[in-house]
């Protein structure tokens, strides 16, 4: 069976205040083409399916559409696992409707392990490949609590359940290495050595619950991961991937390539790995330097390539300033309309910069913040010489438990 494993398409994302319908169309439509030319038989999606647990009617839209089209391919098998960002009920309500079109829905960690474990077979019925489904592993799903333990105790049992998770598939697995079956297993997490970019969000309290790629049982033929949105190997690790957001989801990854990854085995062992690009339908450009660079760079910018108009975040370094900086710019955008300012960064002025560097780091506009970044930035205010590592550990906590709240 040829395998497309993607992840991280976060749809119903917004950038600033603008959503991203027309980008994650283009990619499903470039989706459903590949699969076709490709020939792929088993599409495993790795997590955040959906950038929200509350989907707006838009987003629903698109996946349903998208799972309706992709019955008419060849494409026969279908796995999606919940991520970090995902509803474990949103998921799993039509979990029994999609069963029949053969789309196998993991929304969230299920009681009985071997619900995980998915056989695919080929038309005539024989057994070609399975799959470990594993979504993402809340912390409920990984340990239980222990009155009076220390937040390093935490952050241990939180690792230890995750590997244990995995492991617990070996014991299930010997039948199928035995018969040069292969065994992929999918996951959505931050496994240790891996790239983030500003648009991830910590899935865990502490360093996310870390995983080493030794930590993976070596039955798994291949690891499909999500969560990370940069395409990348696992410490180097050829068998272990993250195949990335397919749509740059902040400026940080401006320079990112997008993919996919193409698997084929051959006598149970991945025998050939092909990353695919997915093209890019609207291009994020970052721009900063002096007045007269950002309005020369804005002003030859050539959006030819892409079909969508350019979103841009623009900051200007000042030695002085400026009354009407934003007039000036609006001028040079009048021209381009292929070119949306959607940042527009506080100026640097040049005369300021070392005292400012001494005072504090420079300010980043509210919406561009996550939560955590905001309330560290509140503990400085307010506690300027204390060590706010343990009131960042409690707030970490508290936001998970907000969101398994939101779940039950």
């Amino acid at each position: 069976m040829r395998i497309l494993h993607t992840s991280d398409w976060h749809l119903g994302q917004r950038l600033v205040n603008l959503e991203r319908t027309e980008e994650h169309q283009c990619f499903l439509d470039w989706l459903l083409q590949t699969i076709e030319q490709e020939q792929v038989e088993v599409l495993l999606i790795s997590g955040d399916v959906f950038d929200t647990g509350a989907p707006s009617n838009t987003a629903l839209k698109q996946y349903y559409g998208f799972l309706t089209k992709i019955c008419s391919t060849c494409c026969r098998h279908v796995i999606i696992t919940g991520g970090n960002h995902d509803s474990v009920s949103t998921l799993n309500a039509p979990k029994e409707l999609l069963d029949c079109l053969h789309i196998k829905v993991i929304g969230g960690a299920t009681e009985n392990l071997l619900d995980e474990l998915i056989e695919l077979h080929d038309t005539n019925g024989k057994l070609q490949l399975v799959v470990c489904a594993v979504p993402f592993l809340r912390d409920r799903d990984v340990r239980l609590s222990v009155a009076g333990e220390t937040y390093e105790e935490r952050e241990q049992r939180i690792k230890q359940g995750i590997a244990a998770h995995y492991q617990a598939f070996v014991p299930h697995l010997q039948p199928y290495k035995e018969q040069q079956v292969p065994v992929v297993a999918m996951g959505h997490l931050f496994a240790a050595g891996g790239t983030a970019s500003e648009s991830e969000k910590e899935i865990h309290v502490g360093n996310l619950g870390q995983i080493g790629a030794d930590q993976f049982p070596k039955e798994f033929d291949y690891v499909a991961l999500g969560h990370l949105h940069r395409p990348q190997q696992v410490n180097k690790t050829h068998h272990i991937r993250y195949s990335g957001s397919p749509i740059p989801l902040s400026f940080s990854e401006v320079t990112d390539r997008k993919l996919v990854y193409i698997l084929d085995f051959e006598h149970g062992k991945l025998a050939n790995l092909l990353e695919l690009e997915v093209p890019c339908s609207r291009k994020l450009i970052r721009i900063k330097g002096a007045l007269e660079k950002v309005k020369q760079q804005l002003a030859v910018y050539d959006n030819s390539e892409y079909s969508l108009t350019a979103w841009a975040e623009v900051q200007v370094e000042l030695d002085t300033p400026l009354p009407d900086l934003n007039q000036q710019l609006e001028e040079v955008l009048k021209l381009k309309p292929e070119i949306e300012m959607l940042i527009h960064r506080p100026p640097v002025i040049q005369s300021q910069r070392q005292t400012l560097h001494q005072q504090v780091e420079q300010e980043a506009d509210l919406h561009t913040l996550q939560e955590k970044e905001v309330f560290l930035k509140r503990c400085e205010s307010v506690y300027p010489d204390g060590d706010h590592q343990e009131l960042l550990a409690t707030f970490s906590e508290l936001l998970e438990l907000m969101g398994q709240e939101k779940e039950s």
